[in-house]
């Protein structure tokens, strides 16, 4: 992998990675494109960018991690059920799952008419909660049990958490900025587990490949967090599903 395959994936995560289209079924289609053999470099590649994108998160919501301890506990909560699911299953995402083209297109087709089928079907109720620090644990962990879904490539972890979070009666900003959260813990124990198994398989140039992917991703990321808050405000997630399908028969289109 060069550093301008590097910077083209780091972007791509940056993008995607808030919004309800998954990137890491992006990533795997994008190293497609891009002629990448799916390597364990690779794998790791797809799985540690993606911290860089969720640090940004770090950057903008500091204040929930360090000065609000109700929110925190509410995180780390949902944080559970998504960790431990991770640990059991992490030689199946990585040895199976990461490497499956088909399997990331069926995940966009089918999670793009769940999210078109869900956006007609569901109606905000007046109740619904808007704090995050009052949100009952049982919530959280369930959102966190809705997150765990997205180890399956092409699901995406934001139309997870998002979805599972609309069906609990949260308010639809609300749950958006949580899955903003939920993302830090989730993608640092990610990365954290990856690198610890693979790190010493690697060289000192695919770590400098490494590093140019994580910084685009973590700058390109700041500007996708501001826009999905600005698009909810205004738009429902039919527009993100629509894309999801045609992405799906497009890339079956390109591969058969």
């Amino acid at each position: 992998m060069s550093i301008l395959d590097s910077i083209v994936l780091g972007i791509i995560e940056g993008i995607t990675e808030f919004l309800p289209i998954s990137s890491t079924g992006h990533l795997i289609l994008s190293s497609k494109l891009l002629g990448l053999g799916q390597t364990e470099f690779l794998k790791s590649f797809e799985i540690a960018i993606q911290l860089g994108a969720i640090l940004s998160v770090v950057v903008l919501y500091w204040r929930s991690f360090f000065v609000s301890l109700e929110t925190l506990k509410r995180i780390l909560a949902a944080f559970i059920p998504t960790a431990l699911i991770g640990a059991l299953l992490y030689n199946i995402v990585k040895g199976f799952l990461l490497s499956n083209e088909q399997v990331v297109l069926w995940s966009l087709l089918l999670g793009g008419i769940a999210l078109i089928l869900f956006e007609y079907w569901h109606k905000e109720k007046p109740d619904a909660s808007e704090d995050i620090a009052s949100m009952p644990y049982k919530t959280a962990a369930l959102i966190g049990l809705a997150q765990s879904v997205a180890i399956i490539p092409g699901v995406s972890r934001a139309a997870a958490t998002i979805l599972g979070g609309l069906l609990l009666n949260l308010k639809r900003k609300t749950i958006v900025e949580f899955s903003f959260l939920l993302a830090v813990p989730t993608m640092a124990a990610a990365t954290g587990l990856d690198l610890y198994k693979s790190t010493g398989q690697f060289s000192l140039d695919q770590f400098e490949v490494l590093a140019v992917g994580f910084i685009v991703s973590f700058l390109v990321a700041m500007g996708a967090i501001k826009f999905l808050l600005s698009f909810i405000q205004k738009h429902s997630f039919v527009s993100f599903g629509i894309y999801r399908i045609i992405v799906a028969l497009v890339f079956w289109w390109i591969i058969l």
